[in-house]
């Protein structure tokens, strides 16, 4: 997996600001609750004026150059905590105004839109993890315990790897894959070998259950907003993270 070392572990004594983090630190070794973060700059902008560079790879140039925290891998970052910060880079970088096209629900036509993530609220999850940053639950149908875990950055590229080696034409393992990242022990027992082997025969209603209880248990940003629509309308737009969310500016 590539290295995601912090470039601007060197650079912690540069002009920054300290984000709190959504997640608490939680699901880190370190508990850190917030990170320096730095501001984008001229050098910055080539990552963002990149033609080569797709979304993941923008997003991991801009986090690893611009956390200013020694010892702090990004891999641990889970999702909530990562757009917290790219809203602070984009909010002090280039205001937080975010223009976009969206079309009329009653007309059809297309119109321009704008609105303000100059305040981002969290959405606090349902459920606390324990001191490892794990959860558990009972399955509804097999009522087995299983001990479960909320992704990080460093995970889910790992699975997306997997998952891309898969030819073309081929059945990918998604779902399966994914539960073998996210499942910790299954009453009580961790053997990968027992757990991965029972993962493809659990009833989809059990598979379902750990999809939407860590769904509960995933602190978020809130980044849906409502719009008025020329005719009146009300349009709900919920703020997207691809790399258009830096690039319109150039």
């Amino acid at each position: 997996m590539e290295n995601l070392a912090n470039y601007g572990q060197m650079d912690f004594n540069l002009p920054h600001d300290v984000i709190k983090l959504p997640s608490g630190g939680k699901f880190y070794r370190n508990k850190k609750e917030s990170l320096k973060v730095g501001y984008l700059t001229a050098e910055d902008e080539n990552i963002l004026m990149s033609p080569n560079l797709g979304y993941d790879g923008l997003i991991t140039r801009l986090l690893r150059q611009k956390i200013y925290e020694p010892n702090f891998d990004i891999n641990e970052l889970i999702d909530a905590d990562v757009q917290a910060i790219l809203v602070f880079l984009r909010n002090t970088s280039f205001g937080p105004e975010y223009n976009f096209t969206l079309v009329d629900p009653l007309t059809g036509k297309p119109f321009e839109g704008s609105i303000v993530l100059d305040a981002v609220n969290y959405v606090k999850p349902k459920h606390e993890p324990n001191e490892r940053g794990h959860f558990t639950t009972t399955l509804p149908k097999t009522d087995h315990k299983v001990t479960v875990k909320i992704l990080n950055m460093g995970e889910q590229r790992e699975l997306e790897k997997i998952i891309s080696s898969y030819p073309k034409g081929m059945v990918a393992p998604v779902v399966t894959k994914k539960l073998e990242k996210q499942i910790i022990s299954v009453d009580d027992n961790d053997s990968r070998d027992f757990i991965n082997k029972m993962i493809p025969q659990l009833p989809i209603a059990d598979s379902k259950h750990i999809r939407n209880f860590l769904s509960e248990c995933e602190p978020k940003v809130d980044l849906i907003r409502e719009i008025e629509a020329p005719s009146g309308e009300k349009v709900t737009l919920n703020v997207a993270f691809g790399a258009e969310f830096f690039r319109p500016f150039f």
